[in-house]
């Protein structure tokens, strides 16, 4: 397994974008927590009231005092210098985008991006869905600060495990209102999903959005909801036996870029249960042919990163938790690991 090692150049930059929307994304954070709607005076009974609206609802903040012009000032400022700022960082992200292309740091699939974006900024991404699948790579990538060559991260799909024991805010109305699916509509108008309630959904150029869940240990009393809503043509997870493992794994955060050179924010499963994972399900005797070799070799690149390039033991406390079936499988795992940490490594140029 070779290994493309980030040059300085293109650390710098990538660390550079990274900042930058870290700082963007913070400032959209502040805007949606402190400057989500609007301020306005009211005449009622010969006296103004301060009101404050977000969506369709307007509360009162008290009649006009030293106390509401304070804060109505405040509001008002505040939302003015966080709209300049937010514009700023926007636009440096433009300015750094097309150099991230040209120094060839774009990696993720753009329209699996622009999912991650809005999963992001609708708040599920990291408490009700985490990244699993190929795509989690890219997060592993971004963190050891190397690509993986070859084909392995070809894919034409996203996979996504849903977390139903997390209870989603009751802040998420939209979500609530529209479903999974629309989350996806607003992405791409063309996605549908296959079936009703199925666990696929697909646009018209034909990728895929799977959600999968744990399988209930006891599916007659198993009360976790298979879907984030009820809604008829919302995604229901495929209940995947041997998810128990991904869904208790420590979780891990990166922001690689897209195929356009714009910073994501991606949520996935630690890359060593990643790797031991890949393992099991290369030795499941359902598993088809076709993916078997692929599980192995994305196996032993996730190892190889894990060990050499993140320095995460695989004997840590934090796997302890793992069941016996895969925690036999580590020796494996950590061996391939180091064989791809040493031949990747040599004292002669790769003539």
């Amino acid at each position: 397994m070779k290994f493309h090692e980030l040059k300085h150049d293109q650390r710098r930059q990538l660390i550079d974008t990274q900042q930058v929307y870290e700082a963007w994304r913070s400032a959209r954070a502040e805007r949606d927590r402190r400057f989500t709607g609007s301020m306005r005076w009211a005449p009622r009974n010969g006296t103004d009231y301060l009101l404050r609206k977000i969506g369709s609802r307007e509360t009162s903040l008290g009649r006009r005092s030293s106390a509401t012009e304070a804060a109505y000032e405040a509001f008002n400022h505040g939302r003015n210098e966080n709209r300049d700022r937010l514009q700023r960082l926007a636009a440096r992200l433009d300015e750094l985008a097309p150099v991230n292309v040209a120094l060839g740091l774009g990696r993720v699939p753009e329209i699996a991006a622009r999912l991650l974006r809005r999963f992001d900024e609708a708040g599920l991404l990291g408490t009700q869905l985490f990244v699993v699948g190929t795509n989690a790579i890219f997060a592993y990538e971004a963190l050891a600060g190397v690509f993986v060559a070859g084909g392995l991260l070809a894919t034409g799909d996203i996979d996504l495990l849903y977390d139903a024991r997390r209870r989603m805010s009751v802040a998420l109305q939209d979500i609530r209102e529209r479903g999974l699916i629309g989350l996806l509509q607003q992405v791409d108008q063309s996605f549908a999903p296959t079936r009703p309630r199925g666990f696929r959904a697909t646009n018209r150029d034909g990728y895929m959005v799977d959600l999968i869940r744990l399988e209930a240990k006891d599916v007659f009393r198993g009360r976790l909801p298979p879907s984030l809503t009820n809604l008829p043509d919302d995604l229901e997870g495929a209940a995947i036996f041997g998810l128990a493992w991904l869904v208790n794994a420590p979780k891990v955060e990166a922001v690689p870029l897209d195929e356009r050179g714009y910073p994501l924010h991606l949520v996935a499963i630690d890359p060593r249960v990643f790797a031991l994972h890949k393992i099991w399900l290369s030795k499941r005797s359902d598993r088809e042919p076709l993916k078997v070799q692929r599980d192995i070799e994305q196996a032993r690149a996730t190892a190889t990163i894990a060990v050499r390039y993140l320095r995460l033991p695989f004997d840590a406390d934090a796997l302890s938790a793992l069941p016996l079936e895969l925690r036999d499988l580590l020796p494996q795992a950590i061996e391939n690991g180091r064989d791809d940490a040493h031949q990747s490594v040599s004292d002669e140029p790769r003539w």
